[in-house]
């Protein structure tokens, strides 16, 4: 089985209280090579909603700084990446947009979130439903 990533490069700091808030986390460039080896640029936002733990901001860039020499499609990265903070840190909704720049003219945007029913989540949160997601 391949290796995607290291997942043990993300670190924590504990939630500093038990209320409710929302953590927003933006990389303004992912670096990875695509399907055909060549270079590739996401830019990613990710939206938190921490139990316990919260997001060490030094370790996700070093988390991401990873895949610069890693062969990837866009829907293996954004599996990856969601897959490995929904592991580390376990919040109560986890949900992370990537957009890519054009190639050939034409660019992706994808975006995952643990409350889609479709990913077993129980839509408690309704605030994406008709947003445009510009930051």
């Amino acid at each position: 089985m391949k290796i995607w990533s290291d997942q043990t490069l993300l670190e924590s700091i504990p939630n500093p209280t038990n209320k409710a808030y929302e953590v927003k986390i933006k990389n303004p460039e992912v670096t990875f090579l695509g399907v055909k080896d060549q270079p590739d640029f996401a830019q990613v936002y990710i939206t938190f909603y921490p139990r316990d733990k919260v997001v060490e901001l030094r370790s996700a860039k070093l988390y991401f700084f990873q895949f610069r020499n890693k062969t990837l499609s866009y829907e293996r990265l954004i599996n990856v990446v969601y897959s490995d903070f929904m592991e580390v840190y376990r919040p109560d909704r986890l949900r992370i947009v990537m957009n890519f720049n054009a190639r050939g003219g034409i660019s992706s945007k994808l975006t995952i979130d643990s409350d889609w029913e479709a990913r077993g989540g129980k839509e408690k949160y309704k605030d994406w439903i008709g947003q445009n997601e510009e930051w």
